[in-house]
């Protein structure tokens, strides 16, 4: 297992290299962000000596090995243009509060999702499952950015239920003081996270039901609680581990368009505001950080189903 990680944390590494590779071949096909930065009225001699303190006047790849010799070597995500502030530190303030954003509902839809998947498969067919079913392609047939426009017109506009706005603000525990503002942006990830975790628990279960050590199990007279809970439950869920663990990149782009919607002042705002300001280290220092997250969550979802199914091991 030991010798497996190590191998897939090298990975990770390229992986993550990769990532950084393809945006800045994407940014050097972009204009030139001297214009952006400095406004309309810069000079000629304001916008050279913009490029030149940036490395933006050199070919993309000398920016990009000067780039990793400074994350590597350095620890130095570069300084954000419009901020004047280190990378390092905007995402070590903003970024708690999406992870706890995006964490805490990810948690919340497991919780409800897998349940009522097993519920489903339990009852497939039935008048119920056909409902839940029903609800589930619903809600994810529906735009992030169209769910959260409804829950503000009808929660907060029409019953006054929850302000239509995230908590503000600078600190983690500021945004946790006001958990009240947090119910629509936190249930707006839920809604688009259950249903496709439902919908993939349900067969997973109907299909771990079919196996001969259910039937076997029933035939030994254990009661229907034991056989879905120890036998069934435990092997319906290493799929759905694995989706969660490819989902991490969808749910932080969900994360993102709904702190753009709600307002909320995490990492995903300040992405948001990067790409419009062509504020370029701000967002490859954002774009690293999910790059990490997504081989992370990947490399948990494999070592789980060495917790799941005691069959698997790594060599």
């Amino acid at each position: 297992m030991t010798g497996y990680i190590i191998r897939r944390l090298v990975q990770s590494v390229i992986v993550a290299i990769g990532v950084l590779l393809i945006m800045f071949i994407l940014q050097s096909l972009l204009p030139d962000p001297a214009r952006a930065i400095l406004g309309v009225k810069a000079t000629p001699v304001q916008i050279a000596a913009f490029n030149r303190a940036n490395d933006l006047n050199k070919p993309f790849y000398v920016q990009f090995a000067h780039y990793l010799v400074d994350v590597v070597w350095h620890h130095n995500l570069g300084t954000a243009y419009q901020l004047n502030e280190s990378v390092g530190s905007i995402i070590a303030r903003d970024a708690p509060k999406s992870l706890v954003l995006v964490g805490v509902a990810l948690a919340i839809a497991v919780i409800i999702a897998v349940p009522i998947g097993v519920y489903q498969a339990v009852r497939r067919n039935t008048v119920g499952d056909q409902a839940v079913t029903a609800v589930s392609f619903l809600l994810y047939s529906l735009p992030t950015f169209f769910l959260g426009q409804l829950l503000i017109l009808f929660l907060a506009e029409d019953f006054h239920l929850f302000p239509a706005e995230a908590p503000q603000g600078v600190t983690l525990g500021q945004i946790l003081s006001d958990p009240i503002a947090l119910v629509l942006p936190i249930a707006n990830l839920v809604l688009v996270n259950y249903a496709g975790y439902s919908r993939f628990m349900r067969s997973s279960a109907i299909e771990a039901l079919a196996q001969d050590f259910i039937r076997t199990a029933r035939a030994k007279g254990l009661p229907e609680r034991v056989v879905l809970f120890r036998h069934m439950l435990r092997n319906a869920l290493i799929p759905v581990v694995t989706l969660i663990g490819l989902s991490i990149p969808a749910i932080f782009t969900a994360g993102l368009i709904t702190e753009a919607l709600f307002n909320f002042p995490g990492i995903g705002s300040d992405y948001v505001q990067a790409l419009v300001s062509q504020d370029y280290p701000l967002a490859l220092g954002i774009t690293l950080l999910v790059a990490v997250l997504t081989v992370l969550g990947n490399l948990v979802a494999d070592i789980l189903y060495a917790v799941l199914d005691p069959r698997v091991r790594y060599r």
